[in-house]
Order: C-alpha cells, then sequence, then structure tokens
C-alpha cells in the first residue's frame, strides 16, 4: 500500500510554482494555535456574559402548541372573544377520605384551604366541590374543587404556582389526601434535570480515555462542546423573549449539542494526532531522536516541547484544512436538515429547531475555533502522549491498525448480495412497527408516581372515571346565525347537543350548557369514556366532528367546535402528518443537492437518503414497539407528536455527518486510483475507526438521557441511541461497502448537463502524487490509526 497519503501538505503544496495559498480553514487554525490566549480569552468572556446575562433577563419558554385554523384553536378564541371562564387555564385540588367527605370537620377543612386558594394572586374563582353535586364521586370518597386562574399556565409564574401547591397540602391530615392536577401543576413539578446530562458526559470521556490514553486529550473535545453549548444555551435564554421556545428545548440542545460538539472536536482531534506523527517521522524524534521528551528532566521537556512547537502548528493546521473541511460541511447539512422544521409551519417547533440549528453552528465554529488554541496550549503533552503510544506500538510490533477494517471491507465485498439483504431485512423489519405509530402527547398519567400530579390524576380516574382527566369541550356558537336575542336560541341548540352527546357511544358524562357572557355563545364539557391518550378517545373526536356534530348543526343552525387540551393534541398530531412528507422531501432534496455537488455523484446521493431513510424509519420503530406497545416494561400510550419529526431532523443530519466522514476518504482514493473496489476499501480502512469512535460517543450520550424522568426525553433518547447505532454497525460497516462494490464505476457518474449545473464543492484537495511531493516520506508507526474524518493529501 502507498504511502503517499503520509505526504504532501495543503502548506506545502506548489501551484504553477508558486507556495499555494492556505485555506480558510488553515489560516483559521494557524491564527488560533498562534494566538491562543485570544483565542481562550475570547471564548471565556463569550461563555460568561452570555451566561450572565441570560441570568439576568431570565428565560421566557412557553409550550405554545396552538395551531391557527385548527378547530381545537377556533374553539379556544371563541372562549376567549365571548368572555368563557374556561378560557382560562384551571387546576384541580382533589381532595379524598377512605372514610368519606361529607362531614362537617372536612368541609370545614376544605373551605379554610380553598379561602387560602382564592386569596393567591393568579386565582381569579374557585368553585368547591361542596357547591357542585356532580364534583364528589358516587361513593363519596372523591371530590375535586376547580380553580380559574387569571391565564394559561404558561403566563403564570412557577413560583406562584408552587406557591399553591403548598398552600393546599398544608391542610392534609386526620385521613384527608390533598392533590392538585392540571398543566400548571405539571409544570411546576418539572425538574431541572442535569443527570442524564452529567452521565452522557461521564460515558464520553471514558470512551475517550480509551480511545487516546490520556485523561488531557480526551477532556479537549468534552471542553470545546461544555464551551459551545454552554454559549448558545445563554443565547437561547435571551432568544426566547423575542421567539417561542418550549421548555423542552434546553435538555434537547444539550442533547444534540453534547454529541455533536464532542464528535467534531473528535474527529479534528484525531487527525492532529495522526499528524503529529507524520511531523515525528520528519524529524526523527519518533524513532527515538527525541528521546529526551519522555525523560523526567523537566528542562529537558521544555526544550523538546520547544523543538516540536513548528510541528505541532503544521499538525494543527493541516488537521483543520482536511478534517475541518469535513466537519464544516457535515455541520451544515445538520443545521439545512434541522431549519427543514420551518416547511411544517408549526409555531412550536419553528423556535426549537431554530435553537438547535444554532446548537449546531456554535459548536462547529468553537471546533474550528477554540480547538486549535486548546491545542497550542497542551501541544507538548499531547505530542509526548502520542509518541509514547506509538514507540510502543511499534516495539510489540502491532499490525497497522486499519487492517482489520480493510480485511472487513474486503470480506464484504465478496458477498455484497448477503450483506445487502441480511442489512436491509434486519432494518425494514424494525422499522415495520413505525407503520401503525399513533401520535399524541404525554399526561399527567405519564408523570412519575411521587408527583402530586400523578397522584391527583389516579385519583380522578378512580373516582369519577378515566375520560374524565381529559374532557373535550363542546362549544355552541351561534353568533353568525342572527336573531340571537337573550341567548335563547343557542341555549335552545345547547340543549339539543346535550341530549345528542349523551346519547352517543364513548362518552360517559355531560355537564349542562355554560353560558358566557356573550348569549349567543354557550358550551359544554362531555367527559370521554376512555383515557386522554386512548385510541378509543381520537376516534371520538374524529366521529364527533365528521358525524354526529355536523347532523345537529343542520338541526339547529349553530355552529358546534370541538376543543380542549384532548382535542388540540389531536389536531397537532394530524398537521404534523399532514405536513411530513413536505417536510421530508425539502430536507432530503438539500441534503442530496448539496452531496452531488460535493461528490459529482447521482447515485450516492441517492443512495445515501434512502438508507437514512431506511435508519430513520428503524429507530422510530424501535419507540413505537417500547413507548406505544409497552416493551421493557415502558408505561403504553402514545409517541409525542413532534418525535417524529425532531428525530427525522436530528438523524438525517449526523447521518449525513458519517457518510461525508466516510465518501470523502472513499472520493480521495477514487480520485487517486480510480479503483472502486480499492477506494472503498481504503476508505473503511483510514475511516473505520473514528466512526464507531464517534458513533459510540453519540450512542453514550443520547442514550443517557433515557434515565430521565420525563417521558419525552426518554422517546429522544432512545430513538436518536438505535439510529445511531444503526447507522454506524448496520449501515456503514455492511450496507455502504455492498452497495459500492455492486455500483463499481457507476456510483461516481454524473451525467454531463448536471455536471455543467452544479457548482464544484472540495472538501478534500487533490495535488500530484509522487516523489517530488513527498510521496517517499517515511511511514511512521501507528500510522494505520486513521481516526480522522479528512482526507489525506
Amino acid at each position: 500500500m502507498s504511502n503517499a497519503r503520509t505526504g504532501p501538505r495543503a502548506h506545502r503544496g506548489t501551484a504553477g510554482g508558486r507556495p499555494k495559498r492556505p485555506g480558510i480553514f488553515e489560516r483559521i487554525a494557524a491564527f488560533s494555535f498562534r494566538h491562543k490566549w485570544r483565542a481562550l480569552v475570547l471564548w471565556a468572556a463569550v461563555l460568561i456574559g452570555v451566561q450572565a446575562l441570560s441570568m439576568v433577563v431570565g428565560n421566557d419558554y412557553r409550550n405554545d402548541f396552538s395551531l391557527p385554523g385548527t378547530e381545537s384553536h377556533q374553539a379556544q378564541q371563541t372562549m376567549e372573544d365571548k368572555g368563557a371562564a374556561q378560557a382560562g387555564d384551571s387546576i384541580q385540588i382533589v381532595v379524598r377520605d377512605e372514610d368519606g367527605l361529607r362531614t362537617a370537620a372536612h368541609e370545614k377543612r376544605v373551605a379554610a384551604m380553598l379561602k387560602k386558594v382564592a386569596a393567591q394572586d393568579s386565582v381569579t374563582a374557585v368553585v368547591s366541590p361542596y357547591d357542585d353535586k356532580s364534583a364528589v364521586s358516587r361513593d363519596g370518597t372523591t371530590g375535586y374543587a376547580t380553580v380559574t386562574l387569571d391565564g394559561l399556565a404558561e403566563e403564570v409564574p412557577k413560583e406562584e404556582r408552587v406557591q399553591l401547591i403548598d398552600v393546599a397540602q398544608k391542610f392534609e391530615g386526620d385521613g384527608l389526601r390533598v392533590e392538585l392536577g392540571g398543566d400548571a401543576i405539571r409544570n411546576a413539578e418539572e425538574g431541572e434535570g442535569g443527570a442524564a446530562e452529567g452521565a452522557g458526559m461521564l460515558g464520553a470521556l471514558i470512551i475517550l480515555v480509551f480511545l487516546f490514553g490520556s485523561v488531557v486529550a480526551a477532556g479537549l473535545p468534552v471542553i470545546t462542546a461544555l464551551f459551545a453549548v454552554g454559549s448558545t444555551m445563554g443565547l437561547i435564554v435571551m432568544a426566547s423573549h423575542f421567539v417561542t421556545l418550549a421548555d423542552f428545548t434546553p435538555p434537547l440542545m444539550m442533547l444534540v449539542g453534547l454529541g455533536v460538539g464532542i464528535d467534531y472536536a473528535l474527529l479534528i482531534f484525531s487527525r492532529y494526532r495522526t499528524e503529529l506523527l507524520v511531523e515525528a517521522a520528519g524529524d526523527g524524534s519518533l524513532a527515538g531522536g527525541g528521546g529526551a521528551d519522555e525523560g523526567n528532566d523537566r528542562a529537558a521537556r521544555k526544550a523538546a516541547d520547544r523543538a516540536g512547537r513548528p510541528g505541532q502548528e503544521r499538525a494543527a493546521r493541516v488537521a483543520l484544512d482536511a478534517a475541518g473541511r469535513t466537519v464544516f460541511f457535515a455541520g451544515c447539512t445538520v443545521i439545512i436538515a434541522l431549519l427543514g422544521m420551518y416547511a411544517l409551519g408549526l409555531g412550536s417547533l419553528q423556535g426549537v429547531a431554530l435553537a438547535m440549528a444554532l446548537t449546531v453552528l456554535v459548536t462547529m465554529i468553537a471546533s474550528l475555533t477554540l480547538l486549535p488554541a486548546l491545542l497550542s496550549t497542551f501541544g507538548g503533552r499531547i505530542r509526548r502522549n502520542v509518541l509514547k503510544r506509538a514507540r510502543k506500538q511499534a516495539a510489540r510490533g502491532r499490525k497497522e491498525e486499519g487492517t482489520a477494517w480493510r480485511r472487513w471491507g474486503g470480506g464484504v465485498q465478496r458477498h455484497p448480495w448477503a450483506a445487502l439483504l441480511v442489512a436491509v431485512v434486519a432494518l425494514g423489519a424494525l422499522a415495520a412497527p413505525a407503520l401503525n405509530m399513533r401520535l399524541g402527547f404525554a399526561d399527567a398519567g405519564n408523570d412519575a408516581e411521587s408527583t402530586t400530579s400523578r397522584q391527583a390524576y389516579d385519583l380522578l380516574a378512580d373516582g369519577f372515571g378515566p375520560g374524565f382527566n381529559g374532557p373535550l369541550i363542546v362549544v355552541a356558537d351561534g353568533s353568525d346565525t342572527g336573531g340571537q336575542e337573550k341567548g335563547g336560541p343557542v341555549k335552545g341548540a345547547a340543549g339539543t347537543l346535550r341530549t345528542t352527546l349523551e346519547d352517543t357511544t364513548g362518552i360517559a358524562a355531560v355537564s349542562p350548557a355554560i353560558p358566557t357572557k356573550d348569549p349567543s355563545v354557550a358550551l359544554l364539557i362531555a367527559y370521554p369514556a376512555s383515557a386522554p391518550q386512548a385510541e378509543a378517545t381520537s376516534d371520538l373526536v374524529s366521529s364527533l366532528r365528521d358525524d354526529i356534530l355536523p347532523r345537529v348543526e343542520r338541526e339547529t343552525g349553530t355552529r358546534f367546535l370541538v376543543g380542549g387540551a384532548t382535542a388540540a393534541a389531536e389536531d397537532f398530531s394530524l398537521k404534523v402528518q399532514d405536513r411530513i412528507p413536505v417536510f421530508v422531501a425539502i430536507v432530503v432534496g438539500l441534503s442530496a443537492l448539496l452531496l452531488m455537488a460535493v461528490f459529482r455523484s447521482l447515485l450516492i446521493p441517492l443512495k445515501a437518503a434512502l438508507l437514512n431513510l431506511l435508519s430513520i424509519g428503524a429507530s422510530l420503530g424501535a419507540v413505537t414497539l417500547v413507548f406505544q406497545e409497552g416493551w421493557f416494561g415502558a408505561q403504553q400510550g402514545p409517541v409525542e407528536a413532534f418525535i417524529p419529526v425532531m428525530i427525522f431532523a436530528i438523524v438525517f443530519g449526523l447521518s449525513m455527518d458519517y457518510e461525508v466522514f466516510l465518501l470523502s476518504r472513499i472520493h480521495e482514493e477514487w480520485e487517486n486510483t480510480k479503483d472502486p473496489s480499492h477506494a472503498v476499501r481504503e476508505g473503511l480502512a483510514h475511516t473505520g475507526k473514528v466512526i464507531t469512535a464517534a458513533a459510540a460517543i453519540m450512542i453514550v450520550v443520547f442514550a443517557a438521557f433515557i434515565l430521565s424522568p420525563e417521558r419525552m426525553l426518554q422517546q429522544f433518547g432512545l430513538g436518536l441511541a438505535v439510529a445511531i447505532l444503526l447507522d454506524a454497525v448496520l449501515i456503514r460497516c455492511l450496507i455502504v461497502p455492498a452497495v459500492m462494490q455492486l455500483l463499481g464505476r457507476r456510483a461516481w457518474w454524473l451525467p454531463a448537463p448536471l455536471a455543467k449545473l452544479l457548482p464544484r464543492v472540495e472538501i478534500e484537495r487533490h495535488e500530484p502524487r509522487g516523489p517530488e511531493s513527498g510521496a517517499g516520506a517515511p511511514e511512521a508507526p501507528g500510522q494505520g490509526d486513521y481516526a480522522d474524518a479528512g482526507p489525506r493529501r
């Protein structure tokens, strides 16, 4: 195998007999390396300044999943316009005594509690269970008070909601239980998190230590990721005052930022280590000429570090010029995939997409600017460690580290159809359950059993039926039918509606008509016989809208709208399902065009898109089996409505990362040899280790979120971890080499008209090879450790 890969450098290249101008990434590396303290101080100032400002202004996260134009949104708007009390959020204070609630002592205690609650700033009205017969269960053991707030849950300060819990639960005792339910209470009980992120970082650090054999070397990618994520978190806190950002945005940013940040820094750092060996082979220090740097004499080590400083800078410049280019392009593909969520037109997800895209952008910038400064700061220690490990490997006579990957690639190439069939069947089988995925939202029934919101949910379900936790609000709107004086006509229509709903299969109970400030509008509350997340409840909403209510509208001349949290969740899920095809088409199309321009191929982008879709489908299938079907003891329920979209955007972008890392190396070998089989084997040999390590780190970071108490984060963690595992194992190790072998030279075919239209984008630089370009340079021991993402020139 030629050792030309250790030869020419971008900064040593020539063009027309003149020195070749360094690329932008090489110039950035040189600046950061030479001016390390400027770069480090600048990043520290950014991190500290942004975090300080964010602490001053605070966050304004809002869970706004309303969709203008949907029926639930129209119902909410009508209630707000007509002054319905139900337009604001409410909470339930659930009281329970096994011996019964109708005792003088309990009535006195509950009355005192509700008086205290009514005095709170955010409370506008309180209805006691003793004022409404329907608010006490038939057996008399469970009752609830309805507390109306002065706004939506996210508009009421968290400290006021926490205070409500404390005030109400102080009256527990003498057999009386007091629990509080409602979205406002659920949000107030949410923890700050941090355990999952910490576990992920610890796991990643352990993998990096095993990979590099040094805590210092392993810590550099982690430090880079923490600076990037910390800075972005502060920016997003401030941006929440101008953009709608859901309260689950920060943990998602941590999840993506840590995975991508460590990944990108790892790719550049791995290339840097390899280039250090090349430099050491050239100046003789690898063979033992620089042995003083291993001694215990501090002065000798400092002298060796100074002598090796120029080589360290050259290694950093080459690493950024090669792996940095790949990181930049890979980061752009992730950002495109995330911003593709704007095509969905869902305001709540647009803010999340913007936040995560900004996280990837800042992470990419940190990898290209902060990491070279850290390499300059710890360069001497890292160099000594790298040379020490290389000498030990050479002394033990270990084979070139790319040998195993080269042998694996050759085995797949000998049996391409078998490898392709096994991998595709496995992915297809895992993806099949995703076809029956049911979308929805978690409710208090998914909360931890220790929370008061879950306790209230269970008590209400036990006392009044499972559908009581997800009531449907049916608005009777006669304002556009004319002749609505004193509300007479709408009152009659509401009565007809109530009779119809009471006779409807799937409805357990219906409240009397509730008037609003406008007599032309009234509303009824219908309680399903099934739980909010049950498929039967979704079917009931569809039946009411498509079949039952239209008949009553024709009979009464009044418009009816089905609203409430359960109906809103159904509307959101349907909108996501309707708009996913457009979203997928945009993301896949733009990414394919980028790959087409880079690799000058028509079939490779198509292959990449299909394989990414297959891996995403398999990960969603795993999420469906675990969380919808209840595998491994998970609580059964629908998959969060935005999970498929978010997983698609994130996984598609990250899968393209690995595609770029592997294909850029294969493409370089193809350009140099025009041998497709050889190019695939060498591509695997040179990038297999880094892709495996990067995937392992991402899997650890993502899988750590399965430990989170929040169901939504558990679904994200599982989906992303499974997708990366399948991508690294089945797709990169089996399907890609098999498909590339079957395509042969056709893999690099691009129609001439299309070639003229597409701009030429080069990740790697191709230079002449031969004696004059350094092709005869000695190959360093350990040089088979191609743990880099970038090409070798």
